[in-house]
Formats: structure tokens, C-alpha cells, sequence
């Protein structure tokens, strides 16, 4: 009986071993890709102006509750949210600025601008509060499309240079001026992928893949990105990030749209960085002369493959 125990024992014992070995080796080779993975992250830096980032996801607050921003911050894993001046001082009402944590970047946009002029006393304001030279210029004098006017938003990104400020660019994608803004200071270029708040994608995409071979700064898709999968493909063309604002606000889980939103705009940096495939002709996956002659198939069957 004591011999029959033991062997259970020995054997239960050597299973045991083996599965710990098993589970110890599948722990390394996860433990391996999951550094690889921050590795990459770590490494692959956004860089505005003088300032970086970790991550490629600038998330907006214009369109739902204070109490929510600080779990979409988290679950997005933003580092830098943009905001509305109106929404920093409300006349004893709640402040944007009390529901941020303060790890965050804040970049204070010129929302309300028509001209150029606007945008500055805007954005001087806003850096007397928010403390920050960063500014997202937004010049819109078209009440109905909502669409950004280049030549005022050029404008203005000149003046606020020379005011010591770090300019990222709202615009309509445009090759000629997004160089006249490149050479009045901007640090980024935000090009719409779609009307503001239309939640339509990509429908600029032509003219962003021109700014991204043409224009020598970062640039970050801002308006019309409607879902993780929209964010994921500009992220495969290269841009640089995504700023993302109307589709998380409607979600019906705002924390949750902004976790799946984070992981689109990180899988498609992934899949750019790695080198996407080359749309071509359909081709075998495995070279038809590199078949055995034992594998060919017989001349009695031959006729099969005419």
C-alpha cells in the first residue's frame, strides 16, 4: 500500500513539477512580449515643441459631464486634454480645471475665434489660467459647416508665436497652408478627418496622406473620428495622433469608449510602426516550386489541375 502511495505521490509530485515548468515558461514568453510591447511605447515618443508624450490620444472635454473626465483620463490613458475657456471659469459654477488630475497636460484651445485677433486674447487668457504656453488655435467664422479658415488660423499662429506660445494647428487639410502655418511656428498640424462632430472618419484621408509626405511636423487627426476603428486606420497611415472628443462624449459608456478608443489609436501605431503589407495581386502563401516531387500530383490526376 505504501509502495502504491508513494508512486501516486511521486508521480503527482513530478506533474506538478512539470506543470509549474509549464506555467513558468508560458509566464516568461508572456512576460517577454508584454516588455517588448512597453519597450515600444516607451521608445516611440510625441514630441510638440518642446514638450513629450507617452501617449498618442488627446482627449476632448467639451461635450460631457465634469464628473466623467477624470475616468475617461484614466481609461484613455490621455496625457493631454483640451479645453474650453468658457468652461474654466463659470461664475461659481463648476470648474473644468477642479476635475483634472494634475499630472494632466492641459492645452486651452481658441474655441468662440472668428479672426485672428480673437484667437490671441483667447489664448492669453487662457494661459493666465491654465498656466500653459501650449494652445490649440481654432478659428471658425463659418457658422454653419463649422469649418476652420486657414487664412485666419495662419494668422493667428504667427502672432502667437511671437507671443512665446507652442501652436497646434485646427485646420482644413491643405497643402499651401499648412505650410504657411509650419513656417509661422507651428509645433502640429490638426488636420479634420470630417466635419466637427460628424462622426464620419476619414473622409479627408487624400489630403492628410499629402501633409503626412509634405509637411515636417507632427500631425494629429482632430474632428470627425467617430470610432476606435476610424482612429486605428489614421493611426496605420502615420499620423501622429488623435484627438478625439464627440464620439466618446455620445458613447453610453463614456470610460468604456474611451479604453476601446485608446487601444485603436495604440493598435494602429503598432501595425505602422511594424511595416503594413503592400496591397498586390493575390499570390500563394507558400511557392508552388517549392513542392517535394513525392507531393506533386500524379499524371493520373494531372488533368485535375488543367
Amino acid at each position: 500500500m505504501s509502495k502504491t502511495s508513494d508512486k501516486k505521490n511521486n508521480t503527482t509530485s513530478i506533474d506538478s513539477t512539470r506543470q509549474t515548468d509549464s506555467t513558468t515558461s508560458l509566464d516568461s514568453t508572456k512576460l517577454d512580449s508584454i516588455r517588448q510591447v512597453d519597450f515600444a511605447k516607451s521608445s516611440d515618443i510625441l514630441r510638440l515643441g518642446k514638450y513629450s508624450f507617452s501617449s498618442r490620444f488627446i482627449l476632448g472635454s467639451g461635450k460631457y459631464s465634469l464628473h466623467l473626465i477624470d475616468s475617461a483620463i484614466k481609461q484613455a490613458k490621455a496625457q493631454i486634454i483640451t479645453l474650453a475657456l468658457r468652461r474654466t471659469n463659470r461664475g461659481g459654477l463648476e470648474n473644468i480645471l477642479d476635475f483634472i488630475p494634475p499630472n494632466i497636460t492641459l492645452l486651452p484651445n481658441t474655441s468662440g475665434a472668428r479672426n485672428a485677433k480673437e484667437a490671441l486674447r483667447i489664448a492669453l487668457l487662457a494661459r493666465e489660467i491654465c498656466q500653459s504656453d501650449l494652445v490649440k488655435v481654432e478659428v471658425i467664422s463659418d457658422s454653419k459647416y463649422l469649418l476652420p479658415d486657414n487664412y485666419e488660423s495662419a494668422k493667428a499662429t504667427e502672432m502667437l508665436a511671437k507671443e512665446g506660445f507652442t501652436p497646434l494647428v485646427y485646420m482644413y487639410p491643405e497643402l499651401y497652408a499648412a505650410r504657411d502655418m509650419a513656417n509661422a511656428g507651428a509645433c502640429a498640424i490638426m488636420p479634420l478627418g470630417a466635419p466637427i462632430g460628424t462622426n464620419k472618419g476619414l473622409q479627408t484621408k487624400a489630403f492628410i496622406e499629402i501633409l503626412l509626405r509634405e509637411i515636417d511636423l507632427p500631425i494629429i487627426v482632430d474632428a470627425g473620428i467617430g470610432s476606435p476603428a476610424q482612429a486605428c486606420e489614421a493611426m496605420q497611415m502615420g499620423v501622429s495622433a488623435i484627438m478625439a472628443n464627440t464620439a466618446i462624449a455620445n458613447a453610453k459608456d463614456i470610460a468604456q469608449m474611451a479604453h476601446a478608443f485608446r487601444l485603436g489609436i495604440e493598435a494602429g501605431r503598432l501595425a505602422y510602426l511594424a511595416g503594413l503589407a503592400q496591397e498586390s495581386a493575390p499570390t500563394p502563401s507558400s511557392p508552388i516550386e517549392d513542392i517535394s516531387p513525392a507531393s506533386k500530383p500524379s499524371p493520373l490526376t494531372s488533368f485535375l489541375q488543367d
